[in-house]
């Protein structure tokens, strides 16, 4: 899939027209078309806010991976610790979430900012319980 095509997708998929998508990235209705039939590629200052507004990730777009989920970045580690692992908070349930597509990108980081604290907090949760030995619960193993 080229870049104008996963572009057209995108959008479509949340239901905008060029000229809506053209508003929030604000640039011309003809520019969006003109990266949609691959006619014109974004620049890099572009292609970031294009990424944005998608909720997915320059790389994605540029295909130099398949999956479009947003990647969350881990915080930089203290001095003595090791760095956490690359992870990448797949939010699968925000597709369809109604209301998360009428979100500025700026809402839609935020809440998958909060999404990913809350998912971190979750499994400190269950790691603390399983180290108490709680018994006869989902957190037995």
């Amino acid at each position: 899939m080229t870049l104008g095509e996963k572009l057209k997708m995108l959008r479509e998929k949340r239901g905008w027209t060029q000229t809506q998508a053209a508003e929030k990235l604000g640039v011309s209705s003809q520019v969006i078309s003109n990266y949609e039939r691959d006619y014109r590629s974004p620049d890099a200052d572009n292609l970031k806010k294009l990424a944005e507004l998608y909720s997915t990730t320059t790389d994605y777009l540029t295909g130099l991976v398949d999956d479009p989920s947003p990647r969350v970045n881990n915080p930089i580690p203290k001095e003595g610790t090791k760095p956490e692992k690359d992870s990448k908070l797949n939010l699968f349930f925000y597709d369809g979430l109604e209301g998360y597509d009428d979100l500025s990108p700026e809402e839609q980081e935020a809440f998958r900012e909060h999404m990913y604290d809350e998912a971190r907090q979750a499994i400190e949760l269950v790691k603390k319980l399983k180290k108490q030995g709680k018994r006869g619960g989902m957190y037995e193993r």
